[in-house]
């Protein structure tokens, strides 16, 4: 073979190498999706937009934001598993519910949430509430352990759904008192607090956001919050453990993810400014207003290991309760 088209072949080839690396230096050069796998309004879309619109103008350009709701949130995660992994289209991931639904829709989802997504920041959580009606003679956690074990059945519970965090806030608490109670679905939290409130069930495990108004107006009691420490919302109102119960934490967290096999150096860059997000103080208050607080960046290896804790959690509760996707 001649010299030249040796060094001629050797040039092209690379050249071609370069390409990839070439191209990943001029990423994003176009807008980005973040798909959201509910309807406007809710926590994940408020997270989400907040985090859209920063990541706007830390990237240089516009990441839009798509509503796909519908399916407890699967038919966003779907669509985000099945798209190209380029970095272009990302998840807001309300983790804690596709968690559960992972393991409650199994073989019924045609998405992997481990295999076919992949971490890249965990964004922040919602705490979640023991409340009951004034009418339940219990003004502790403890008292309503008491009263659910001394009253099989009489006990009845709202939530919003077989697989959200409301439900499986409960569930916990059924598996660790031994106690009997029925659950009362309803399709979201309004429909829920509107009963509560009115006495037609009598207890539920609600997110602090979607409750507070209630228990300021004192028309529900608050028991217990789910988080490891007392939150600033509720100053007043002891935790689960402080009630005498060991490591009992249910909140709702959120996550941005992506496509699996997407680049290490996108994943990176992601990482670097949402983590960033997270620690602007303003940023902060913004979630704060909304009862999401923000936690400490994570790189993308700790968000995967936080995931896969949730799904492990969630699929131990589930397979020793029994719950049912059509519950």
């Amino acid at each position: 073979m001649p010299t030249l088209f040796r060094r001629g072949l050797l040039a092209a080839l690379c050249a071609a190498a370069l390409l990839p690396a070439a191209a990943l230096a001029a990423w994003p050069d176009k807008p980005l999706r973040l798909v959201v796998p509910y309807p406007p309004g809710g926590a994940t879309d408020v997270i989400g937009r907040i985090v859209a619109q920063r990541l706007s103008t830390a990237l240089g350009q516009q990441v839009v934001v798509d509503n796909r709701g519908g399916a407890g949130g699967n038919i966003g995660a779907d669509v985000v598993a099945k798209s190209r992994p380029d970095g272009y289209t990302l998840l807001m991931a309300a983790m804690t519910s596709h968690s559960t639904m992972a393991r409650l829709e199994r073989g019924r989802i045609s998405y992997d949430l481990q295999k076919d997504l992949t971490a890249i920041q965990v964004v922040g959580y919602v705490p979640l509430v023991f409340i009951v009606h004034p009418s339940v003679p219990a003004t502790s956690f403890q008292q309503l352990v008491s009263f659910a074990k001394a009253n099989p059945n009489k006990l009845t519970y709202a939530s919003s759904g077989a697989g959200a965090p409301q439900r499986m806030a409960v569930e916990m608490f059924r598996l660790q008192s031994g106690a009997d109670m029925i659950h009362v679905p309803y399709k979201g939290s309004g429909p829920a607090m509107m009963d509560l409130v009115g006495g037609q069930v009598l207890m539920a495990a609600e997110t602090v956001p979607a409750a507070l108004q209630q228990i300021r107006a004192g028309k529900v009691r608050a028991l217990a919050v789910t988080t490891p420490q007392r939150i600033s919302m509720l100053p007043d109102v002891p935790t689960v453990n402080e009630s005498g119960w060991k490591d009992f934490e249910v909140v709702s967290t959120f996550g941005v993810m992506a496509p699996a096999g997407t680049p290490p150096e996108v994943l990176a860059r992601l990482n670097a400014e949402i983590g960033k997000i997270m620690q602007d103080p303003v940023a902060k208050e913004q979630f704060l207003s909304q009862g999401v607080y923000a936690l400490p960046p994570q790189t993308p290896a700790e968000a995967s290991v936080r995931l896969k804790a949730e799904v492990a959690k969630w699929a131990k509760v589930i397979d020793e309760t029994g719950v049912k996707a059509e519950e």
